[in-house]
C-alpha cells in the first residue's frame, strides 16, 4: 500500500502543476489545452525540465530560469497540496468508507479526484481574485449531480427485493437521491437569504452556487460540519486579521476557500463529528 500511496503522490504532483496551469489560464482567458507553459513575467516558453513538479522550483531556487524573476509559491503549494490530499483520498476511499456512496474503489476514487481538482481551482482562485468562476464551479456542480444520479439507480438495482417491504424499499431508495438534493437547496437557500438581505456585501453569489455543490457532495448531516467548520475558521482568522491590522471591518475577505476547506473537512471526517457530537449531546 506504501507503494501505491507513492504512485499516487507522483500523480498528485502532476496533477497539480496541470492545476497551476488552469488557474493561470483561466485568469488570463487563455485556452487550458493548446499552447505550452511560459513565464508569466518573461514569456519564455518553458522547456520539460522547467516544468517537473516541486523538483524545479527548489532546484532554480524559486526564480524564471530566462529572466530570473520570482516564481509564485502557489506553484509548488498547490503542487504539493494536489499530492496529498489524493493520497488521503486514495487511502479514505479504501479504508475509511464514504459520505459520498458505495460505489466501486476504482469509481469512487476517480470521482472525488476530479472534484477535489476543481475545488482546489476554485479555492485559489477565490483567494486570489474573489472570484469563483462558473467555468469551474457548474462543471462541479454538474458531475456532482451525475454521481448522485448513478448512485441512487445502481442503489435501485443492487438493493434485493426480500431485505425490505415494498413501501420501506421505495422510501430509502428515495432518499438516497432526496437526501444530497434537500442538502444542496438548503444549503444554498440560506446563503442566497444571506445574500439577498446584505445586498451582496456579507455574501458573494458564487457562495450560494458553492453550497449547492456541497450540498450535493457530502449530503446531510454532513453539510452541516462543513458550514459550521466553515465559519468557524473563517471567524477565527477574520479576528485575527483584525488584530493583525491586516482587514478591518469594512474589508472584503473570500469565503469560498473556508467553504472549500470545510467541505474537504466534512468528507474526512464528517462521521466521526457528528458521532462525536451526538455522544455528547446524550451525555
Amino acid at each position: 500500500m506504501v507503494l501505491i500511496s507513492s504512485f499516487v503522490f507522483l500523480f498528485g504532483l502532476i496533477v497539480g502543476s496541470f492545476l497551476n496551469a488552469v488557474i493561470y489560464r483561466l485568469q488570463n482567458g487563455d485556452s487550458v489545452f493548446r499552447g505550452r507553459s511560459y513565464c508569466p513575467h518573461c514569456k519564455h516558453t518553458l522547456s520539460w525540465h522547467d516544468l517537473i513538479p516541486l523538483a524545479s522550483f527548489a532546484m532554480l531556487g524559486g526564480k524564471c530560469r530566462y529572466c530570473r524573476k520570482r516564481i509564485s509559491i502557489q506553484y509548488p503549494l498547490v503542487e504539493l497540496a494536489t499530492a496529498l490530499l489524493f493520497v488521503l483520498i486514495f487511502n479514505f476511499s479504501a479504508y475509511g468508507g464514504s459520505p459520498v456512496g458505495g460505489q466501486s474503489l476504482i469509481f469512487q476514487t476517480l470521482y472525488l479526484f476530479v472534484v477535489s481538482s476543481l475545488l482546489i481551482i476554485l479555492f485559489v482562485y477565490d483567494l486570489r481574485h474573489y472570484i469563483l468562476p462558473d467555468k469551474i464551479l457548474f462543471p462541479a456542480i454538474g458531475i456532482t449531480a451525475a454521481y448522485r444520479l448513478f448512485e441512487f439507480l445502481n442503489f435501485c438495482y443492487c438493493l434485493p427485493t426480500g431485505d425490505l417491504p415494498q413501501g420501506e424499499k421505495l422510501i430509502e431508495n428515495l432518499w438516497q437521491l432526496a437526501n444530497p438534493l434537500l442538502a444542496g437547496i438548503l444549503a444554498s437557500a440560506f446563503f442566497l437569504a444571506i445574500f439577498a438581505l446584505s445586498r451582496g456585501r456579507a455574501m458573494g453569489f458564487g457562495d450560494v452556487k458553492l453550497a449547492l455543490f456541497m450540498g450535493l457532495f457530502l449530503g446531510w448531516p454532513n453539510i452541516l460540519v462543513a458550514l459550521f467548520a466553515a465559519f468557524l475558521i473563517g471567524a477565527i482568522i477574520g479576528v485575527a486579521l483584525m488584530a493583525l491590522k491586516k482587514k478591518g471591518l469594512k474589508s472584503e475577505v473570500p469565503f469560498g476557500p473556508f467553504l472549500i476547506g470545510g467541505t474537504f473537512g466534512a468528507l474526512f471526517w464528517g462521521k466521526q463529528a457528528v458521532d462525536w457530537y451526538l455522544d455528547l449531546m446524550l451525555v
